[in-house]
């Protein structure tokens, strides 16, 4: 295996090798923080989603969601987000590269608490600017730190001069909080319920870092839980201890998994933990299980002028609900699953890279071989079985390979972490000896009879 330094090298040239991502608008030579995936980066995204969904949908008190890009300004107002939300940028005088103070002073060690302000977070970097480097050219020589807001800006309108600046959302949260009323309206929903939305969030990033850990462009699978404050705490214990166990249906080692609580909390909070993974480049936030207190539905009813309250049967009396988060982005969950699958061993005196990702979020769980590609009642045998399996799992879960000698498929489907590769040789056709199966993690191969070969991928998928 490679240095932990080198690990995410490896991951960035395989992804893009094998098809699961490719760095946005490369062919223009690159656009920094965005990034496109490709065929098995869609299918491991969409195992993610789908896994994150049915996750929420198991409740019978959580709906789904899927609210605005674009939303009224006045939404950011009341968030806060306008005034609030920004990161500290700081020019190189030298090279004039832009970079975030607060990752400058990190890398000698120093904290910069997320509410300092900008004539706070300037007093610490003067007071240590003999010591921070940058990062592109080596000198010292900085200009000020400057707040710079996170939101992107758009415009909206038919003719130039009634247009109307907008912000692309910065986050899904704002969205679920502005339809509950409309939610709990439709009569299927009571207090406590929770609202589930997945979708796109924007951000003007100064240095996305990190491959998919920091992106401008980037997706979030968020839960808002609106309870009564007296129920609150308890329940918030309880969604911290499901997400946690959450981790498990992904495959992730749990002791790679580890809680961090805030030592500053924002005004509004009442508590706020992070689950954190061992990435390779260090322990970082995967995601966010906050308790918002009743700060957020307050805002909205006080810039909307819309009663956001609800009743409370046994005190007779109305209250603005209280909110527990959970949030995590799609894009740090697939990289969580690609620095957890990627293994580089060597197997029949071979070295090899393989991706040892948990059969039910592998992009694809099966893939079909004629044992020769020049024999056709071999191929048309091999065409038989995999268009059985592609009814059973979809036509973008099964893959057919005949290109190459065996050795090579089965290097291929081991990139991209494919669980089963199944052969079928002159024995199947002419004995009618079942296939051959084999484990991509063992390489271990089992004979197993045609009837029998569904149930038998099935209970290993799903064990």
């Amino acid at each position: 295996m490679n240095k932990k330094s080198d690990v995410l090298d490896s991951i960035v040239a395989l992804c893009k090798r094998r098809g699961f991502v490719f760095a946005g608008s490369e062919i223009y030579g690159g656009f920094a923080g965005t990034y496109d995936f490709g065929p098995y980066g869609v299918e491991l995204r969409r195992n993610v989603v789908d896994t994150w969904t049915s996750t929420m949908k198991d409740h019978e008190n959580i709906a789904l969601l899927d609210s605005s890009i674009f939303t009224a300004s006045r939404v950011w107002e009341a968030s806060g987000h306008t005034t609030g939300f920004s990161d500290p940028l700081v020019v190189c005088n030298s090279c004039h590269s832009k970079q975030r103070a607060d990752h400058l002073l990190e890398a000698i060690g120093i904290k910069a608490d997320e509410k300092m302000t900008e004539t706070q977070i300037n007093e610490i970097f003067d007071a240590n600017r003999e010591r921070l480097k940058c990062p592109v050219c080596g000198e010292k020589k900085f200009g000020l730190v400057r707040a710079k807001n996170l939101l992107a800006t758009s415009t909206l309108g038919k003719f130039e001069e009634d247009d109307q600046d907008v912000y692309l959302r910065g986050e899904t949260a704002q969205g679920i909080y502005i339809n509950y009323k409309n939610i709990l309206d439709t009569g299927f929903y009571s207090i406590p319920f929770g609202i589930a939305q997945v979708g796109k969030a924007f951000r003007n990033e100064i240095s996305p870092r990190q491959f998919l850990f920091r992106k401008r462009e980037f997706e979030q699978m968020e839960m808002q839980y609106f309870i009564h404050p007296r129920e609150a705490l308890r329940v918030y214990e309880e969604w911290r201890t499901e997400r946690m166990a959450y981790y498990q249906k992904l495959g992730v080692n749990k002791d790679k998994l580890h809680w961090k609580r805030h030592d500053n909390l924002v005004f509004y909070a009442k508590d706020a933990w992070d689950i954190q993974y061992e990435f390779p480049f260090g322990t970082e936030e995967l995601e966010g299980i906050h308790y918002r207190g009743d700060y957020d539905l307050t805002q909205h009813q006080k810039f909307s002028g819309v009663d956001l309250s609800a009743y409370d049967e046994e005190t007779k009396t109305k209250y603005i609900p209280h909110v527990i988060e959970t949030s995590v982005g799609v894009d740090r969950t697939m990289l969580m699953l690609l620095c957890e699958a990627y293994h580089e061993d060597e197997m029949n005196g071979e070295k090899r890279i393989v991706l040892r990702f948990a059969p039910n979020m592998a992009p694809v769980k099966v893939a079909v071989f004629p044992l020769l590609r020049n024999k056709p009642e071999l191929i048309n045998k091999a065409r038989e079985i995999y268009m059985s399996l592609r009814k059973v799992y979809g036509s973008s879960k099964v893959k057919f390979d005949d290109n190459g000698n065996i050795g090579k498929r089965y290097r291929r489907q081991d990139e991209i972490g494919t669980p089963f590769c199944v052969t079928i040789d002159f024995e199947t056709i002419e004995e009618g000896k079942g296939v051959t199966i084999r484990d991509r993690d063992s390489g271990q191969q089992e004979r197993v009879s045609e009837a029998d070969l569904i149930d038998f991928l099935q209970r290993k998928i799903e064990s």
